[in-house]
């Protein structure tokens, strides 16, 4: 396909730029037209014209790609793919590229600050503070609850990519001890190997790092929580769709987890019916992990480089 004669549709771009992450570096490919938001009766018709179609999470499923037979490309402006059918795109011989690396140090460091929110209630005795709470203390200090110290605990992580790297060495750096589940990445990391149910059996804090697939889904339930420690914490800022969230909401409230902090949920945004909303300890925070400015930066610019390399013949990304 000629540079310049291509056509990009953007389906979401708000998320990514709602206004302080231009959209130079893509629009010096080709024509640009940019959706803020579409809602899935219009995404076939907005689509139609694309040679080259971006989306973050509006769906394309199969029924909608067999009505855009102008397509070529497609383009995920995030790392997780499943919101796209890339079976039935690699049917149509139409390459899907991700960008895999942009958010490794925003999730990560959001992690700990979900982390560190639990071990230590930062908001709850800032707002007990300004409440008059120190004020009318006979004490020096006082605390909601007592302040909890990683150093010496496990951290049990599920998934081994970038992410869940950068969060093993983070939580080495904390003092803690790290065990994982996942694809063996290099020897002598200072990371101990083990299963699924091994990990969150034996691990104070478990966070996952893996992408949602139709294996996988809804595997954090009941039997799986049930191994956990009463005194471990439980955190999500991969995809809420690995979570049976009732399961979850049960668990905190019976007592069995002594918290969760999670940044996805299963059907998003969030629904006033979701269990979680009134689970005992459940911090929620709205899919933001992945949205520093910097972080949204490189996504800008790396889904340049995918269309580019496209447009050059030569692919680059492709999960499909």
């Amino acid at each position: 396909m000629t540079p310049g004669a291509a056509t990009i549709v953007v389906l979401d771009g708000f998320t990514l730029n709602p206004g302080d992450n231009p959209w130079d570096a893509v629009a010096a490919q080709a024509s640009l037209t940019v959706y803020d938001r579409t809602a899935e009766p219009l995404v076939v018709a907005r689509a139609r014209p694309a040679d080259i179609l971006l989306t973050n999470k509006t769906p394309l499923a199969a029924a909608a790609l067999a009505q855009l037979p102008a397509l070529r490309f497609i383009g995920v402006l995030a790392t997780g793919y499943n919101i796209v059918d890339v079976v039935a795109a690699r049917h149509r011989g139409i390459p899907v590229s991700n960008v895999p690396e942009y958010g490794t140090d925003s999730v990560a460091q959001h992690v700990f600050a979900l982390l560190l929110e639990l071990c230590h209630r930062v908001g709850e005795h800032n707002g007990a503070v300004h409440a008059g709470e120190w004020t009318a203390s006979p004490d020096f200090c006082f605390w909601k609850a007592p302040p909890i110290e990683l150093a010496g605990l496990t951290m049990g992580i599920i998934g081994c990519g970038r992410i869940g790297r950068r969060v093993a060495a983070m939580a080495t750096a904390f003092g803690m001890r790290v065990i994982a589940a996942g694809h063996v990445q290099t020897p002598g990391d200072g990371v101990e190997r083990a299963g699924v149910d091994a990990v969150f059996a034996r691990s104070d804090v478990v966070s996952l790092h893996c992408p949602l697939t139709p294996e996988n889904t809804g595997f954090v339930n009941r039997e799986l929580l049930h191994r956990m420690k009463p005194t471990a914490f439980f955190i999500n800022t991969a995809r809420g769709g690995l979570v049976d969230e009732a399961a979850l909401a049960a668990a905190l409230n019976a007592g069995e987890l002594a918290g969760a902090a999670i940044d996805v949920v299963s059907v998003e945004p969030l629904r006033v019916d979701n269990p979680l909303l009134d689970a005992r300890n459940c911090i929620i925070t709205p899919h933001l992990a992945w949205a520093s400015l910097a972080a949204r930066r490189r996504l800008m610019t790396q889904t340049a480089r995918n269309i580019a390399a496209f447009l050059s013949g030569r692919p680059i990304n492709v999960v499909n």
